[in-house]
């Protein structure tokens, strides 16, 4: 605390953000300021009147760090950013990005496409969403394959122009050919300005420049054509009047409110194009218990347009939120035109508010009945996995492992938690083997669970010595034993494990999950007995559920690193040597050491080494 008080002292008199810390060094806290000095100090003053999710904060801030900013706007911009890099602990969080799906139109390409994509990049591209279900992204875009006549194929162009005949797409008028060379750049870049239009809900425009080619066609007796263009008129126009229309203004509005319970809010989103309601969204955000309303909504605006690739002329909110007049500026830069940022108190504005609330109450309890509902079966699945593996009660917390390796590397284990039957991501832990470098299931297994289980004695005579050990962060990783530990792998994975629980004097109840030859579910193993799942349908739908979660989180950790050794190497630095050559010879050898050994010969065998590429590696290595 004394080294707080000296860093609190040295605060300065200007904006910028502030990043709290826990003792690990990890990001817990980001927040922005108008005045640093004052901001920051008001955490560690008067603690006792802070509500009581900012009080937990702070007791586990160890130190904090700042940025300046030249003004207030630019430490908004900041903080947004630092929040989706970081996504620390205490903020509210939205979903992560890579979770919701865009529609990306690449004009920043001669001849642009459409594409679904969960990744904004700052590309030149227009993006349009976020949605919430990759269902309604497919069916906009056949809709608008139906409505536009664009490529679909995977030809990439100018580069293929001339070399192939057209798909039959071309010859059914379903696609405009820029394959042949019949059609320029431009002209196919004005059919996706109209799809870019069409996306944003400016449906009047389009259908005057269809009401307009269709007159030409039929002047110039090309009837067939003319058919076409009338029944994308018509399909266009059935689109425009199932879109409510929300205000006679013809104004471009966002309008947010959401409905909270005990723990989850529900944010909820209507965008209004020219008074016309063209689409919805709406986010979760779960415990949230003792957030104020401003906060809730404060955050959710800054992180929902911080990517948000369309910024209306409106945004009405249902809330009041801090700095809104710095918010507004932060927008206004954004649009490169004036934004208003509104909470309507009276009038047609305030119905639209409560009616968007009231939609988002809806969605909230939707989305409570969901939990419930896959509740529902989780218990049923404890129950009879209790009964069959002859548990005297109910493995409220079920720990299951699973190895994962490529070859000879990234010999990887996961441990994911299921509490009261359903998944707790927050507790899953995952290893990186240490003890041995090369593929042997046993003794990977025998690792983690030695590991998984010192862990937790480390940290109970900790607390016995230390009392003020509870309250430190990271503390508590492995304190909570299992009722139930579920491993992935036979009787031979079991005896394994046992044999260091038993040298741990761990005495819970340990069960192998074996496959059948088709790599699915069969049943559980324990030292006296196999049972067969199949006899108990819910138990089996619920242990697969297990075993392939704990096999999931495995791989994703497995891949996660191969991505990074491939990422960069010594192998770099290699004339010839690019990123898929590196990756066969990684895959090949298993480290850089092996290859460093290896003769001409030898790496010539791996699969697009040539002999010039490995005379290089050769060189490098040993000259």
């Amino acid at each position: 605390m004394a080294d707080l008080n000296l860093e609190l002292k040295k605060l300065p008199d200007k904006p910028g953000v502030y990043i709290m810390k826990d003792k690990e060094g990890n990001i817990i806290y980001v927040g922005k300021a108008v005045v640093l000095k004052n901001r920051v100090r008001q955490y560690f003053h008067n603690t006792n009147k802070l509500p009581a999710k900012v009080k937990a904060m702070v007791s586990h801030v160890d130190s904090f760090e700042y940025i300046v900013t030249d003004s207030e706007v630019e430490a908004l911009i900041l903080e947004c950013n630092l929040i989706k890099k970081y996504r620390p602990r205490y903020n509210i969080l939205l979903k992560d990005d890579k979770g919701y799906p865009y529609i990306k139109v690449t004009m920043n390409e001669e001849y642009p496409r459409v594409f679904m994509t969960r990744r904004i990049e700052k590309d030149g591209a227009k993006y349009f969403g976020p949605y919430t279900s990759t269902g309604a992204v497919k069916e906009t875009l056949n809709l608008i394959k139906k409505l536009f006549p664009i490529k679909t194929c995977n030809r990439v162009l100018p580069r293929d122009i001339g070399k192939k005949r057209p798909c039959l797409n071309y010859y059914i008028y379903q696609c405009l050919g820029p394959c042949t060379g019949n059609v320029n750049s431009e002209e196919y870049r004005s059919l996706m300005k109209d799809i870019c239009m069409f996306l944003d809900g400016r449906h009047e425009e389009i259908v005057k420049r269809l009401e307009k080619d269709m007159m030409q066609a039929s002047e110039n007796m090309e009837f067939e054509k003319a058919a076409k263009i009338r029944d994308k008129l018509a399909a266009l126009k059935v689109i425009a009047e199932k879109q409510k229309v929300l205000s006679l203004n013809n104004e471009d509005e966002d309008i947010v409110a959401f409905a909270r319970d005990e723990s989850d809010c529900c944010m909820q989103i209507f965008f209004v194009r020219n008074g016309k309601l063209i689409g919805r969204e709406h986010f979760i955000l779960e415990n949230v218990a003792d957030t104020e309303d401003k906060e809730l909504m404060s955050s959710f605006v800054k992180q929902f347009y911080n990517d948000a690739q369309f910024i209306p002329k409106y945004v009405l909110l249902q809330h009041e939120i801090d700095d809104i007049e710095i918010v507004e500026q932060w927008l206004t830069d954004k649009r490169q035109a004036k934004v208003y940022v509104k909470v309507p108190k009276k009038g047609e504005k305030q119905r639209l508010i409560i009616m968007v609330e009231q939609n988002a109450r809806i969605a909230l309890n939707n989305y409570k009945d969901k939990l419930k509902n896959q509740l529902e079966p989780s218990k049923e699945g404890l129950k009879g996995l209790a009964d069959i593996a002859g548990l005297s009660e109910l493995p409220m917390r079920i720990e299951a492992y699973d190895i994962s390796n490529t070859g000879l590397s990234e010999v990887v284990a996961s441990m994911v938690v299921f509490e009261n039957g359903m998944p707790a991501r927050s507790e899953y832990r995952r290893f990186r083997i240490k003890s041995i470098d090369r593929q042997n299931d046993y003794a990977s297994m025998q690792e983690v669970i030695y590991r998984r289980f010192r862990h937790a004695e480390k940290e109970r005579l900790e607390r016995e010595n230390n009392p003020d050990a509870e309250s430190r962060p990271g503390s508590d990783k492995f304190s909570r034993l299992p009722d139930l530990i579920l491993i992935d792998g036979g009787l031979g994975h079991l005896n394994a494990v046992k044999e260091v629980l038993q040298e741990l004097n761990v005495d819970i109840p340990v069960f192998g999950m074996v496959k059948d030859d088709s790599h699915r579910t069969r049943g559980l193993v324990s030292n006296e007995r196999e049972i067969d799942l199949s006899k108990y349908p819910i138990v089996h739908r619920f242990v697969t559920l297990i075993q392939d979660e704990a096999h999931r989180f495995a791989v994703e950790y497995n891949k996660k690193l191969r991505e990074k050794r491939y990422r960069k190497s010594v192998l770099d630095d290699i004339k010839g040597i690019g990123p898929k050559k590196k990756k066969s010879l990684l895959s090949h050898f298993g480290s850089i050491e092996k290859i460093k050994q290896a003769d001409i010969g030898q790496l010539t065998e791996v699969k697009g080494i040539s002999k010039s590429d490995a005379e290089n590696i050769y060189s490098f290595f040993n000259e």
